[in-house]
């Protein structure tokens, strides 16, 4: 299994929102907490966020592969298919 690196800003709600869905996936499958992710603010980290490409957060990569990118307006709904997907591949790797 391979480690999910976040991109992420504190004051981001976008970003609440996929915390809280995170959150919320490993409460109904809890088999999922075993996925790490490495939460890097890109204001805290500039030099590290310089290195993906992406352009919105919250923004999630297994290895140098970008699995989710947020986008304005995006429902939770949306939000929650992309990060089980991202959940899934983590396991699957």
């Amino acid at each position: 299994m391979k480690k999910v690196t976040y991109f992420h800003l504190d004051t981001c709600p976008y970003c609440r929102q996929a915390d809280r869905v995170i959150a919320e996936l490993i409460a109904e499958h809890p088999d999922w907490a075993a996925v790490e992710f490495e939460k890097i603010d890109e204001y805290e980290h500039p030099e590290i966020a310089e290195r993906y490409d992406y352009y919105a957060n919250p923004s999630m990569f297994l290895g140098d592969e970008k699995l989710y990118e947020s986008h304005l307006f995006e429902t939770e709904a949306e939000c929650r298919r992309h990060v089980e997907e991202v959940f899934r591949r983590a396991l699957a790797d």
